[in-house]
Order: C-alpha cells, then sequence, then structure tokens
C-alpha cells in the first residue's frame, strides 16, 4: 500500500479512474479522510505549524501578517475595510490592530468624516517588518504544497480559489474577492 506522499502519478497526469482507485486506497485509512472539512482543518494545522517554524523570529501570526500585507498593499483603511479584505471577524480584526499597534507596526486615528470610525494605517517600522518576513512566510506556504507536483500545486491552488468563490457568501465574514 502507497504511503500518502508517494504517488505514482501526479493529479494532473492521472486518469479520472485512477484517481478514483488511489482516492479509495488512502480513504480506507480512515473516515476522515472522506471529509472535505477534516482535510482543510487538518491542512490549516500543518500550516500553522510551517507557518510559525519559517516566522518564529519575527513572533506573528497568519492572522496578523495577512492584517499587515492588506495593509501594505492597499494603504490605509478603516476596520470594517479591513476585515472585508481578511475576511475576519470585525472583533477580530479589532483585536490583531490591537496588538500589532502595540508593537508600532499600526497606527490608528479616528476618521475626519466620523470621529467613530478608525482609520488603521500601517507604521514604517510595521512596512519594514512585512517586507522582511516576505522570504519566510513564502518558504512556509511553499513548504505547506511541496510535496506536489508544480502542476499540481497550480491546480491545487485553482480549486482552492474555485472553492472561495463558490462559497464565500456562505457564513457571516464574506472576503472580497473584486
Amino acid at each position: 500500500m502507497q504511503t500518502a506522499c508517494q504517488h505514482p502519478l501526479s493529479v494532473s497526469q492521472a486518469s479520472h479512474e485512477e484517481l478514483i482507485a488511489e482516492l479509495n486506497i488512502v480513504q480506507q485509512k480512515s473516515t476522515l479522510l472522506r471529509r472535505p472539512g477534516f482535510l482543510i482543518r487538518r491542512l490549516h494545522q500543518i500550516h500553522g505549524y510551517l507557518f510559525s517554524q519559517q516566522t518564529a523570529e519575527f513572533g506573528i501570526t497568519p492572522v496578523q501578517y495577512s492584517v499587515l500585507t492588506s495593509l501594505n498593499e492597499h494603504g490605509a483603511m478603516d476596520q470594517v475595510t479591513i476585515a472585508r479584505e481578511v475576511g475576519l471577524e470585525r472583533t477580530t480584526v479589532a483585536e490583531v490592530i490591537a496588538r500589532v499597534e502595540s508593537r508600532g507596526l499600526v497606527s490608528r486615528k479616528s476618521s475626519n468624516q466620523d470621529q467613530r470610525v478608525k482609520i488603521v494605517k500601517l507604521t514604517p517600522k510595521g512596512k519594514r517588518l512585512v517586507e522582511k518576513m516576505e522570504s519566510a512566510v513564502t518558504r512556509a506556504h511553499d513548504l505547506t504544497i511541496s510535496p506536489l507536483s508544480h502542476e499540481d500545486q497550480d491546480r491545487l491552488m485553482l480549486l482552492l480559489v474555485r472553492l472561495l468563490e463558490a462559497n464565500n457568501g456562505v457564513g457571516n465574514v464574506p472576503f472580497r474577492l473584486d
């Protein structure tokens, strides 16, 4: 029996019948391997570990890095917009912002139009951190999917995007896709 890391064909080279045959063999190991939600959650755990190993020196979580990256890419934004940009609940964004603000990575100020609205901006220190972390974060992402061929990595990424697009309206925290 093949182990999970020994595959004779890439997914892109296998016929549908070969995919079904391999899937049946793999799924005999555990009922959990029949559940996409379990597989996604487990892969998320694995990626979180790889991210923390590759970025340990920076003391930043994946969610914090997503917020910082979004601010780096789009500039200053209010917290509601950040929540949409990263696909997080507003309360989570507020907590993340407070943590990175305490480290001097972002600054917050009230909007000129509405004092209740907080505008968040990446500080120069935050911008430098995002730039310093980029190669370590890329390594973590690459390691997550490295057991796959390059073609299968691309296929997986496209399938994940398609699933995200198809299910983005489900739940209470959409991710901005436009």
